[in-house]
């Protein structure tokens, strides 16, 4: 039997489908977010600002599903495994990823509405969770059997 790309059954059960095609939203928009920031601050351009900001804002919007998916590939893929070793991190750090990317949005949020500078300590802060959720990719990889 042939499995087809376009079969629901496909889409909704493949091993892990569904977090590992929607995983990418998020770390694709808060790396553009981060540069568009970075660019911003170099420029003093505010439609880059802008620009950070809403990618910033889909990014964190995004993660709730995100984080939904991973823990429905937890418990119906990995049929529950006991949470240890690069499973324990990768959950560890898609929280805190988590966290931090609101984190990062809400420092744009606040300055936008409050019509203030954003503070230049954002920066480091942003970089930072860039790293986090490279990490957390990576070890994703790995628990995914993409990276082996």
């Amino acid at each position: 039997m042939t499995i087809s790309p376009f079969d629901p059954k496909t889409v909704l059960f493949a091993r892990h489908a569904q977090h590992v095609v929607l995983i990418h939203f998020p770390i694709a928009l808060l790396i553009v977010g981060v540069g568009f920031d970075l660019f911003a601050q170099w420029r003093k351009n505010a439609a880059l600002t802008s620009a950070a900001y809403y990618n910033l804002l889909i990014a964190a919007l995004s993660t709730p599903l995100v984080l939904v998916s991973g823990i429905l590939a937890w418990r119906i893929q990995l049929e529950g495994a006991r949470l240890k070793g690069n499973l324990l991190t990768h959950l560890v750090l898609g929280s805190a990823s988590t966290a931090l990317i609101w984190l990062v949005w809400w420092i744009h949020h606040r300055s936008r509405r409050e019509g203030s500078p954003l503070p230049s300590g954002r920066l480091p802060l942003e970089l930072f969770t860039a790293l986090c959720v490279a990490v957390t990719g990576h070890l994703g990889g790995f628990l995914s059997g993409v990276n082996v």
